[in-house]
Protein backbone atom coordinates (compact mmCIF):
# COMPACT_ATOMS: atom_id res chain seq x y z
CA UNK A 1 0.00 0.00 0.00
CA UNK A 2 1.45 3.79 -0.77
CA UNK A 3 2.10 5.92 2.17
CA UNK A 4 0.70 8.98 1.65
CA UNK A 5 -0.62 11.96 4.02
CA UNK A 6 -2.74 15.02 3.79
CA UNK A 7 -1.35 17.95 5.22
CA UNK A 8 -2.42 21.45 5.42
CA UNK A 9 -1.47 24.59 7.23
CA UNK A 10 -4.00 27.69 7.96
CA UNK A 11 -2.12 31.29 8.66
CA UNK A 12 -3.37 34.73 8.12
CA UNK A 13 -1.44 37.20 5.51
CA UNK A 14 -2.18 41.07 5.08
CA UNK A 15 -5.78 40.26 6.62
CA UNK A 16 -6.57 37.44 4.06
CA UNK A 17 -7.12 34.10 6.09
CA UNK A 18 -5.29 31.10 4.00
CA UNK A 19 -5.99 26.96 4.23
CA UNK A 20 -3.16 25.62 2.59
CA UNK A 21 -3.56 21.75 1.71
CA UNK A 22 -1.55 19.05 -0.03
CA UNK A 23 -1.67 15.43 -0.30
CA UNK A 24 1.78 13.78 -0.09
CA UNK A 25 3.17 10.77 -1.89
CA UNK A 26 6.03 10.04 0.97
CA UNK A 27 7.15 6.58 -1.62
CA UNK A 28 7.41 8.81 -4.68
CA UNK A 29 9.40 11.27 -2.52
CA UNK A 30 11.49 9.37 -0.80
CA UNK A 31 12.61 7.60 -3.74
CA UNK A 32 13.26 11.24 -5.55
CA UNK A 33 15.32 12.72 -2.81
CA UNK A 34 17.74 11.60 -0.10
CA UNK A 35 16.82 14.74 2.40
CA UNK A 36 13.19 15.21 2.75
CA UNK A 37 12.56 18.63 1.62
CA UNK A 38 10.10 20.23 4.19
CA UNK A 39 6.64 20.14 4.33
CA UNK A 40 5.84 24.09 4.33
CA UNK A 41 7.68 23.51 1.16
CA UNK A 42 5.89 21.09 -0.53
CA UNK A 43 2.58 22.85 0.37
CA UNK A 44 3.95 25.95 -0.86
CA UNK A 45 5.13 24.32 -4.14
CA UNK A 46 1.53 22.59 -4.13
CA UNK A 47 -0.58 25.91 -3.91
CA UNK A 48 1.97 27.77 -6.31
CA UNK A 49 3.71 29.96 -3.86
CA UNK A 50 6.91 31.14 -4.36
CA UNK A 51 9.47 29.98 -1.32
CA UNK A 52 11.06 33.32 -1.63
CA UNK A 53 7.88 35.42 -0.80
CA UNK A 54 7.09 36.88 2.63
CA UNK A 55 3.75 35.03 1.75
CA UNK A 56 5.86 31.90 2.30
CA UNK A 57 8.06 33.18 5.28
CA UNK A 58 4.90 34.17 7.09
CA UNK A 59 3.55 30.35 6.40
CA UNK A 60 6.21 29.05 7.76
CA UNK A 61 6.17 30.02 11.07
CA UNK A 62 2.29 28.13 10.93
CA UNK A 63 2.13 24.78 12.61
CA UNK A 64 1.46 21.90 9.59
CA UNK A 65 -1.36 19.71 10.38
CA UNK A 66 -1.00 16.17 9.48
CA UNK A 67 -4.46 13.83 8.96
CA UNK A 68 -5.32 10.77 6.74
CA UNK A 69 -2.20 9.20 6.77
CA UNK A 70 -2.20 5.42 4.49
CA UNK A 71 0.46 2.75 4.52
CA UNK A 72 3.43 2.76 6.80
CA UNK A 73 2.88 6.39 7.17
CA UNK A 74 -0.14 5.47 9.42
CA UNK A 75 2.28 3.62 12.13
CA UNK A 76 4.22 6.94 12.48
CA UNK A 77 1.06 9.33 12.78
CA UNK A 78 -0.30 9.61 16.68
CA UNK A 79 -2.39 12.54 18.29
CA UNK A 80 -1.92 14.69 14.80
CA UNK A 81 1.82 14.38 15.02
CA UNK A 82 4.08 12.82 12.34
CA UNK A 83 7.63 10.91 12.89
CA UNK A 84 8.83 12.24 9.66
CA UNK A 85 12.77 11.00 10.76
CA UNK A 86 11.06 7.96 11.91
CA UNK A 87 9.20 7.37 8.91
CA UNK A 88 11.90 7.77 6.63
CA UNK A 89 14.51 4.96 8.49
CA UNK A 90 12.14 2.75 8.60
CA UNK A 91 10.91 3.42 4.95
CA UNK A 92 14.53 3.10 3.74
CA UNK A 93 14.90 -0.10 5.92
CA UNK A 94 12.27 -1.81 4.24
CA UNK A 95 13.82 -1.08 0.46
CA UNK A 96 16.97 -2.68 1.37
CA UNK A 97 14.84 -5.37 3.08
CA UNK A 98 13.32 -5.71 0.01
CA UNK A 99 16.89 -6.06 -1.77
CA UNK A 100 18.25 -8.58 0.44
CA UNK A 101 14.69 -10.76 0.46
CA UNK A 102 15.66 -12.38 -3.17
CA UNK A 103 19.27 -12.96 -2.42
CA UNK A 104 18.49 -14.63 1.25
CA UNK A 105 15.89 -17.20 -0.53
CA UNK A 106 18.65 -17.67 -3.51
CA UNK A 107 21.33 -18.00 -1.47
CA UNK A 108 20.08 -20.05 1.51
CA UNK A 109 16.93 -20.97 0.97
CA UNK A 110 15.82 -18.60 3.51
CA UNK A 111 11.99 -16.63 3.58
CA UNK A 112 13.30 -13.21 5.45
CA UNK A 113 9.80 -12.66 6.27
CA UNK A 114 9.58 -15.96 8.87
CA UNK A 115 13.04 -14.93 10.14
CA UNK A 116 13.52 -12.20 11.56
CA UNK A 117 16.76 -12.63 13.13
CA UNK A 118 18.42 -13.00 9.82
CA UNK A 119 16.70 -10.04 8.23
CA UNK A 120 18.44 -8.28 11.27
CA UNK A 121 21.41 -9.89 10.76
CA UNK A 122 21.35 -9.22 7.16
CA UNK A 123 20.56 -5.54 7.58
CA UNK A 124 23.22 -5.18 10.08
CA UNK A 125 25.66 -6.58 7.96
CA UNK A 126 24.59 -3.66 5.47
CA UNK A 127 25.02 -1.00 7.33
CA UNK A 128 28.60 -2.20 8.60
CA UNK A 129 29.47 -2.84 5.03
CA UNK A 130 27.92 1.24 4.08
CA UNK A 131 29.54 2.52 7.33
CA UNK A 132 33.11 0.84 6.48
CA UNK A 133 35.40 2.67 3.85
CA UNK A 134 38.16 0.00 3.86
CA UNK A 135 38.37 -3.24 4.87
CA UNK A 136 41.44 -3.90 7.10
Amino acid sequence: MTSTLQIHVEFSFRGETHCLRATVDLDDLLSKYDIQPSFHEIIAQHNKIDTYSYLYEVMEQAEIVFEKATGLAAQFMKEGRFDSGGFAARWREDRILDLLKPIAQRELGVDLDSNAALARALLEAYRLGKSSSAVP
